[in-house]
């Protein structure tokens, strides 16, 4: 190169960029994100409780808080749009888009409130209101199957709801989440609580605890039903450090048993969970909460922190964790990923969690219910729980019942009852109704006609006639009711909370939607279907969806 000729630098003739490509960092977003961050440490596995922080104070997720948030944990902004993206609690706005109105309304359309008529409360509501000021959607179960219809007006649950109870919680801006009257630490603690905790942490031996746990005939009462006590023992055989966590997501339709019990009894749950965390030699112990339960979430934090304060737990050994609307996430490995900030989208196993769980270390996952019992029977002994005989089955179950009968509710009762022995625990049936159908365990349980009355709803009884008891969700129909149409509102159901990740279920509860919508059934096209979601789906969303189908095909082919 000659001396006077002009480097290529120099001589272009382009504009020059002065910023990044891609959206831009805006200085007053980045300033609210961090104003709600505070000045906790930045941590990647608290994203969605980040994305939580920004919705419930701006009503929605924008472009710009998005780029902000991304910036603050050094990830990608699809990283964050990804999950945010996810989980139905979450309304991502871009730019140019109108954000949602201030106030949204959730009407449940599970299979209890449509029995309930919660399609004509959504439709009345819908023509009611001023649309761009109330957003009214559908919404999967809140867990209130005992008090259907029901809406939820921010986080304001409506019991029994009407047109009318809407009118005034909006008129009174009356969006917060009501807290019961329920059982606090120190009414807890005249009572002997968190003295069987103390005794074992100074001087217990674990081996005996876990026999206790066998001898009571202790069962995951999540819906898998896997003996609780064995499930120490496999972790415990793993390397440390270990984990806790608590599947609190109850999504399954027709469920609410936990919902029930956290409302009440908060520390006999806590204090059962702080003994399986002892006993596996857990490190922290994570509650995976549902977002549909702000109550329980408000009345865990405020004894959370009464614990730290009375030192029964050491500050942040118990941390809370917020779900996002996806009961996909009661599936424990996709909980596992979401309460590292991530899609809840269900491993692939081997390997279990009890080997490669919470950032990748050996994990204990427990249902509410089963901690519950934990600390009964350490407390009283396996035969609070053994000692209850009916049918050939021991033990009890919490049965929660909604449906056509009189008191809906949680009944606790024998684990050999019949559906018979439930439905009179419930009242009996409506006036004017007559026994038709009933789902056992919720929409994966799929429905069973009221000629079936003589089957103990227990673990294993049902696995015979193609069904299971799962979380005890049963659902009483009557004769004003249609098989049909209640097993299409259970696919509709697996069809939204699919998570898309493998194609047989995604694909297949889509298919099986359509195939159901029309007047006449497609049955040998339906089981060829049926057939390969039970084959081919990696987790038991899709490996369960054919049971509605499969089940309405063999017991009311009249309606077909």
């Amino acid at each position: 190169m000659q001396k006077n000729q002009k480097g290529v630098w120099k001589s272009g003739k382009g504009k020059g960029r002065h910023t990044p490509k891609g959206r831009q960092l805006d200085d007053q977003a980045q300033t609210e994100v961090q104003s709600l961050l505070g000045d906790a440490p930045i941590k990647r596995d608290m994203l969605i409780e980040y994305l939580h922080l920004i919705q419930d104070e701006y009503g929605h997720l924008s472009a710009p808080h998005i780029r902000a948030l991304a910036e603050e944990l050094r990830i990608s902004q699809a990283e964050v749009y990804e999950v945010a993206s996810f989980y139905a609690h979450f309304d991502v706005v871009r730019e140019g888009e109108t954000p949602p109105p201030a106030l949204t309304i959730r009407v449940c359309d599970s299979l209890s409130c449509e029995l309930a008529g919660a399609q004509q409360l959504k439709n009345a509501l819908e023509d009611g209101l001023d649309a761009s000021k109330v957003r009214v959607v559908r919404a999967p179960c809140m867990g209130r199957c005992d008090t259907a219809p029901v809406l939820e007006i921010g986080h304001n649950h409506i019991d029994n709801a009407t047109p009318e109870k809407a009118a005034k919680a909006i008129e009174t801006n009356d969006a917060h989440a009501h807290i019961p009257e329920y059982q606090a630490l120190s009414d807890y603690l005249k009572s002997g609580g968190y003295q069987t905790l103390k005794q074992l942490q100074t001087s217990g031996d674990w081996e005996a605890v876990q026999q206790s746990m066998l001898d009571a005939g202790l069962r995951g009462l999540g819906g898998a039903g896997f003996p609780s006590g064995k499930k120490w023992g496999f972790v415990r055989a793993n390397p440390g450090p270990r984990y806790l966590a608590v599947n609190g997501d109850e999504g399954e339709p027709g469920t609410f048993k936990d919902r029930f019990y956290l409302e009440r009894t908060p520390h006999l749950f806590l204090e059962g969970m702080l003994i399986a965390a002892w006993a596996v030699e857990a490190e922290k112990a994570f509650i995976y909460m549902r977002d549909e339960y702000p109550a329980v979430l408000e009345i865990l934090r405020a004894e959370i922190r009464a614990l730290e304060a009375d030192g029964i737990v050491p500050k942040g050994f118990i941390d809370l964790r917020r779900g996002a609307g996806a009961y996909i996430c009661g599936e424990e490995s996709a909980m596992i990923e979401s309460i590292e900030g991530k899609r809840g989208e269900p491993r692939h196993r081997p390997p279990f969690v009890a080997q490669v769980g919470i950032f990748g270390q050996p994990t204990l996952v427990h249902n509410v219910e089963t901690l519950l019992w934990v600390a009964r029977i350490s407390r009283e002994g396996p035969a609070c729980l053994n000692s209850v005989e009916k049918n050939g089955r021991t033990g009890l179950r919490s049965y929660s019942v909604s449906g056509r009968v009189k008191n809906p509710g949680v009944h606790l009762l024998p684990a050999g009852s019949t559906i018979d022995d439930i439905i009179e625990a419930s009242g009996g049936m409506l006036d004017g109704h007559i026994f038709k159908a009933y789902q056992p365990g919720g929409p994966s349980s799929g429905l069973l006609p009221a000629s079936m009355n003589d089957i103990p709803l227990d673990f294993d009884t049902l696995q015979p006639h193609g069904t299971f008891i799962g979380s005890a969700a049963v659902v009483i129909l009557s004769d004003q009711d249609s098989a049909k149409d209640a097993a299409l509102n259970m696919l509709r159901f697996f069809e939204d909370e699919s998570c898309g990740q493998c194609t047989p279920c995604r694909v297949g509860c889509e298919k099986a939607v359509k195939l159901m919508s029309k007047e006449k059934w497609d049955t040998g096209l339906l089981e060829e279907l049926s057939e390969t979601m039970v084959d081919a789906s990696i987790c038991g969303l899709g490996q369960a969806a054919p049971n509605p189908i499969r089940l309405t095909i063999k017991h009311f082919a009249d309606e077909i």
